[in-house]
């Protein structure tokens, strides 16, 4: 860290003099408070000194930041209008590759094709804080309204940037733990996406006791903030419901008696640096560190959410060809009534239905690609895991009802299986699931239990 801080430290230091020296007009035109935004980007561009340039990168951020909403996205249209190859060259390049396909002719055409923002935004990335203030940038443009033609252009070139900047090979896996500093554990609280922390007792109970494990990734360009982080829960069992995980009146166990690691909670925490892929490397960085420490484990899975599910059922509740049943439909319009978690009957009838359609959303139903249409399945299938399980009213927050109906599940980790799995649903999209999951998925789904469907007459429940 303290070599993080000299570095930085120097770093202000260059621009301070870099600002100096654009103020007296050393070499440099001055800039003065009337210069546009886009005439500071063409000077840095054009700009060899590094004092210059990097105060010259300062300048810009730092301008860019007190533009309201209306000028940030002028900024970006800027950006994409102005800052985009050089036709002219490109076009001269696409005609000598054409004619003459060689090594220098195919360096020569990709040089001319990449935008110039592109190495803009490089140089931005001189200013002090800049890889941060960059992020930022990003999360105002992915959060603008209008994602035009434009707008997704010049996002391409962020994402392109930032997937090198934010390699792997630059990240280290640091555990959060209780006497991490304070100003990090409140990230921590801020971060939480899955399973809000309520407040410090809270984030002390998810840190403290011997059965419990958090990691983050770090970037040394933004060393106070964690990229991503892992919540982790050493057990003797695979959980069912979250309560399982998170029950205040739990006793804790030995890690070194613990047999399954759960991975309950994983989030995301820079929304700049969204679709820039952390977590399987997280995952298996994880499941590294704790066979090495706790050799004792065997079983390594996850309790996740199910974000999409509720969406998907209800539309399929509303097409015409979903062919669905009458008496399914009707047992899925209990799914209405707010108090249907606590009537045993109706309970009883909803899971009967819901979890074979959940089986069938995970495993028949695919996306772009041949993909999961859940995006949390997307990421932990795609990493190669196993659908083990689903968990019937396993979380009841608003959250999970809202999202899910209470829907949990559990991804397996068997190390021996991950590539095979991997590459079964990247070349023939098959989902790797267990026996009970994809027993489920080709279950009918017309028939609401053993005691026939529930229908509803007159205001009542009655059996048929």
């Amino acid at each position: 860290m303290a070599g993080i801080s000299f570095f930085s430290d120097m770093m202000q230091s260059i621009t301070d003099r870099g600002r100096r020296l654009l103020a007296v007009g050393t070499r440099a035109e001055p800039v003065q408070a009337e210069t546009t935004l886009e005439t500071l980007c063409n000077m840095l561009l054009s700009s060899r000194g590094e004092a210059s340039g990097m105060a010259l990168a300062a300048e810009i951020l730092q301008r860019w930041a007190e533009l309201g909403p209306t000028g940030q996205r002028d900024f970006m249209l800027m950006l994409h209008e102005q800052f985009g190859p050089d036709v002219g060259k490109l076009d001269k390049a696409i005609d000598r590759y054409r004619s003459d396909r060689n090594s220098n002719t195919l360096i020569e055409l990709h040089q001319a094709a990449e935008p110039r923002r592109q190495e803009l935004v490089r140089r931005l990335n001189l200013a002090p804080k800049g890889t941060a203030k960059l992020v930022e940038m990003r999360e105002r443009l992915l959060g603008m309204k209008d994602a035009t033609e434009q707008m997704r252009a010049v996002d391409a070139d962020f994402a392109h940037l930032f997937g090198s900047w934010f390699n792997r090979g630059f990240l280290t896996l640091r555990p959060i733990d209780w006497s991490t500093p304070a100003d990090l554990l409140e990230k921590i609280i801020k971060y939480e996406a899955v399973h809000e922390i309520a407040g410090w007792d809270e984030l002390r109970r998810r840190l403290v006791p011997p059965d419990r494990r958090c990691f983050a990734f770090f970037h040394p360009r933004l060393a106070d903030d964690p990229l991503i982080f892992v919540e982790v829960a050493l057990t003797t069992a695979i959980p069912s419901t979250i309560t399982d995980v998170l029950d205040e009146s739990r006793s804790p166990i030995a890690a070194q008696n613990a047999t399954t690691a759960v991975f309950y909670s994983i989030s995301n925490c820079q929304e700049g640096l969204r679709g820039i892929s952390f977590g399987n490397f997280l995952i298996k960085q994880v499941v590294e560190d704790l066979r090495r420490d706790l050799p004792g484990l065997k079983t390594f899975v996850t309790l996740s959410p199910v974000p999409g599910f509720a969406g998907w059922l209800a539309r399929l509740r509303k097409a015409e060809d979903a062919g669905l049943s009458e008496q399914t439909l009707e047992t899925l319009d209990l799914l209405d009534e707010p108090d249907w978690t606590d009537d045993p009957e109706r309970s009883q009838a909803v899971k009967a239905v819901l979890l074979p359609l959940a089986a069938r959303y995970f495993v028949k139903e695919q996306g772009h690609g041949k993909r999961p249409v859940d995006p949390v399945a997307r990421f932990h299938l795609g990493n190669g895991a196993r659908l083990e399980r689903l968990n019937f009213l396993a979380d009841r927050s608003q959250k999970a009802m809202r999202q899910s109906h209470g829907l949990m599940v559990n991804y397996l980790y068997k190390l021996d299986d991950i590539e095979k799995n991997h590459e079964a649903l990247a070349q023939h999209g098959e989902v790797a699931a267990s026996p009970e999951v994809k027993k489920l998925a080709e279950a009918a789904v017309t028939d609401a239990g053993p005691g026939g469907p529930i229908r509803r007459r007159h205001g009542e429940m009655q059996k048929t």
